[in-house]
């Protein structure tokens, strides 16, 4: 490749991307463990065929259906009556961020997050000539209001949060929102791909989306919908945020089949979503488990744990991997993480770590 005249800021990169290796748990990149059901793959399988007899014509572009759709199951979660104005999807929210850093980004433009976070959101800003600024967290992983002033004191366009946060898992307090929206003039983007893991007490910031056009949301039905297969993400936001976003999204973006099955999908969505309070527990009691046997774990609201510390956590990720058992190296240096499973494979992942030599 160092042939090709390519981007010289592209030069000597590697693809994003966690270890695909076929072992019997993997517990890597925060996915929902449990499988659709038969009544649910029923459903799809009809969605399917019914969209199949036209899949020579162009899908609906703007999607129209599907953003009704995901507006009833938005208004009924939250407290705030969205439309189909409200909603843009795209194919997994990692589109649709690009999107918006390609409205909102761009040369001259500056976004500012706080780390660790999705390591995606650098290459967001690279794809997008955008230039990305990253603030340590605090010691706990949190975000207070000396840290938000040191951030704007960087005159950003864009302030990027995400909550619960990936890798650590924190939610971002409501306060700091209320504090950032009195003084900051920019857009606001809050990640919450894992929102429905988050504590029940948790508002979403999606109750700020219409009165404020410079706030926008972020979902997926990658987490706690068990349709990570699919690439289904979507934006809650004000109208005319969403009237932008398909000034650049490429012609016809969500293919006829992805909007049939996401639509056949909320039909189902209590079914899919109904294991979010079983996965809630094994975390915490997953959580609770590392602390006993001696590990540092951050206080997570998602469907995974950052815990550690290690001296060479390469080494324990391998000694895992080796009895079948695969966690991710991401965050901060010295940390893993590790998805919430099965209670099953909860258990393997436990009895795997007590055979791991730490020596």
């Amino acid at each position: 490749m160092s042939q090709l005249p390519i981007r010289e800021d592209l030069v000597g990169l590697t693809p994003y991307g966690a270890p695909q290796i076929d072992v019997p748990v993997r517990l890597n990149v925060n996915e929902n463990p449990f499988a659709p059901s038969p009544a649910l793959v029923e459903s799809i399988t009809q969605a399917v065929k019914d969209v199949a007899v036209s899949l020579n014509r162009y899908p609906d572009r703007d999607a129209v259906k599907l953003r009704e759709v995901i507006a009833r199951f938005i208004s009924n979660e939250a407290d705030v009556k969205v439309g189909s104005q409200n909603i843009w999807p795209a194919n997994g929210s990692n589109e649709v961020m690009l999107q918006l850093l390609q409205l909102f980004g761009g040369p001259k433009k500056k976004l500012v997050t706080f780390t660790p976070t999705y390591s995606m959101y650098p290459d967001y800003c690279r794809d997008t000539f955008t230039e990305f600024i990253g603030l340590n967290r605090r010691e706990d992983f949190s975000i207070d209001s000396e840290l938000i002033d040191e951030a704007l004191a960087l005159s950003p366009d864009i302030l990027l949060f995400t909550s619960p946060n990936n890798p650590t898992g924190t939610v971002l307090d409501q306060h700091i929102i209320d504090y950032v929206l009195t003084k900051f003039s920019g857009m606001v983007i809050i990640d919450e791909a894992y929102a429905e893991f988050r504590p029940v007490s948790q508002r979403s910031a999606i109750d700020y989306v219409l009165e404020n056009p410079r706030v926008i949301v972020t979902r997926t039905m990658s987490k706690a919908f068990s349709f990570a297969g699919v690439r289904l993400g979507y934006a809650v936001a004000h109208e005319s945020v969403v009237a932008a976003c398909q000034i650049v999204r490429l012609p016809y973006h969500l293919s006829s089949v992805t909007q049939a099955v996401a639509t056949a999908a909320f039909d189902h969505a209590d079914e899919l979503l109904g294991h979010v309070d079983l996965l809630r527990n094994e975390r915490d009691a997953l959580a609770e488990w590392l602390k006993e046997e001696g590990f540092q774990v951050a206080n997570s609201a998602g469907n995974f744990l950052l815990f550690g510390t290690f001296a060479d956590r390469h080494d324990v990720w391998k000694q895992l991997v080796e009895q079948g058992v695969l966690i991710r190296e991401t965050g901060p240096a010295g940390w893993l993480r590790v998805s919430i499973g099965t209670p099953a494979e909860n258990e393997i992942f436990r009895n795997a770590m007590l055979k791991v030599d730490l020596s």
